[in-house]
């Protein structure tokens, strides 16, 4: 498994960017190079970043508490999917009729959305699913995100190859 500090798309991203327009959690210099130390290893000693950032191992300790408990970073075991038995993902792009709020918190609270954005464009909402074959996929569109009240339409983009996917934009 690989370790990595996500200040992922989400929430916890959106405040780590608020921060640097005085909306959010302030980040120095040095908390910035403490993400990006622990983005590049996410089991990294807090002495070793201390070395790097110019810090005691306390004090980088301290400081990584603080960004996890305000939300600005986590720090989580990023697996293929594949290699842990899931072998379709899709993005799935949704029209809605209503509340797309409501809409986006019932496609939340479903485990194989991984990754829920409400979007201005062609869909109200763009959701990446993770499932464990092609049966699985279809289940999922067709039985629960399109049952979900306010679900006017999908549109599904499978995945055939993962190109690229990283989680180094948090202090760029």
């Amino acid at each position: 498994m690989h370790s990595d500090v996500v200040a992922s798309r989400s929430a916890e991203h959106r405040d780590s960017r608020e921060s640097r327009t005085g909306g959010g959690p302030q980040l120095d210099a040095v908390s910035l190079a403490i993400i990006e130390q622990l983005q590049e290893d996410g089991r990294r000693p807090y002495a070793a970043i201390g070395k790097a950032v110019g810090l005691s191992e306390a004090a980088v300790r301290q400081r990584v508490q603080k960004l996890l408990d305000q939300g600005v970073m986590q720090i989580v075991a990023v697996t293929d999917p594949l290699t842990v038995g899931f072998r379709r993902q899709a993005m799935v792009g949704v029209n809605v009729e209503g509340d797309v709020e409501s809409v986006a918190d019932a496609l939340t609270a479903m485990s194989e959305c991984e990754y829920v954005v409400m979007t201005a464009g062609s869909f109200d909402l763009m959701v990446e699913i993770v499932c464990e074959d092609d049966d699985h996929l279809l289940d999922v569109i067709n039985r629960r995100i399109r049952a979900v009240p306010g679900v006017r339409s999908t549109e599904s983009f499978v995945y055939l190859k993962l190109k690229k996917q990283t989680y180094m934009w948090g202090t760029r």
